[in-house]
């Protein structure tokens, strides 16, 4: 009987980038690839805060470098990945919300939304894989969704259409480049606190009903996104495609 070998969830030897690396989930996933053994591009519009936090990792003997850059930037993007070798993992965690009622939307709210949550994920991965096929080089996307790619909010309609949006194309992207043997995955959390999250839970009514829909009875954190991110950019994981990992808390359980 062949002994079944234990699951790798090293990523030494492969290059990973990041988008809105600079804090919150994107900073928190960066630290983990570089400890895991990836060399990884911190990428993000603050040049200073990515070269800060590049700096602190090579002080630990962490591999990272930058890349500053706005992501809806699309053409500035992609001529600064045609110039670097091709990378293994790509997370898209930049990210954006204004949630408004539907009546109080404008066609200025829809764009900044989507242009950052749907427009740069689908040219940032256009870039990335482009380089991966040509030379030949398998590997994992990992999409930052939501666990409101999956259900609906009040006030969240833009969102809502954002993140679900990113669900199907990353379904139709896995068939697309499963023959090249590229992955392609999201990770759905539930209300992280973040910087960016961290206005909305002090209205305590907010943050009350919040916690009446998680069934764990907490708000995440960044370190309850990593061993998913891990596991996605990971060989721990090499027959999952198409797929979504819910980091809701049971948020979608009922």
């Amino acid at each position: 009987m062949t002994q079944a070998t234990a699951p790798d969830f090293r990523l030494d030897g492969q290059r990973a980038l990041v988008t809105g690396a600079s804090s919150g989930i994107g900073r928190a996933i960066a630290e983990a690839y570089a400890a895991a053994g990836a060399a990884v591009t911190l990428c993000a519009r603050s040049a200073d805060a990515i070269k800060a936090m590049a700096d602190t990792l090579a002080a630990r003997e962490l591999k990272a470098d930058t890349l500053a850059c706005d992501v809806t930037d699309t053409d500035a993007f992609a001529t600064e990945i045609a110039q670097r070798p091709a990378y293994d993992i790509l997370v898209n965690n930049a990210g954006t919300n204004r949630p408004k009622p539907l009546l109080d939307i404008t066609p200025e709210d829809y764009d900044a939304v989507m242009n950052v949550n749907m427009r740069a994920v689908y040219f940032v991965t256009q870039a990335i894989t482009r380089q991966m096929i040509a030379e030949k080089r398998s590997g994992s996307i990992i999409n930052m969704s939501s666990q409101m790619g999956h259900v609906g909010g009040a006030n969240r309609t833009l969102y809502c259409a954002s993140k679900w949006a990113l669900e199907g194309f990353t379904k139709a992207l896995a068939v697309e480049l499963g023959p090249h043997g590229i992955r392609v995955n999201t990770i759905c959390p539930t209300f992280i606190e973040t910087p960016m999250t961290k206005p909305f839970f002090e209205d305590e009514g907010f943050r009350k009903s919040v916690l009446s829909k998680i069934k764990l009875g907490r708000l995440g954190q960044v370190e309850d996104i990593t061993g998913a991110a891990i596991f996605l950019a990971s060989s721990a994981s090499s027959l999952m495609t198409g797929s979504s990992l819910m980091l809701d808390g049971g948020w979608t359980a009922e």
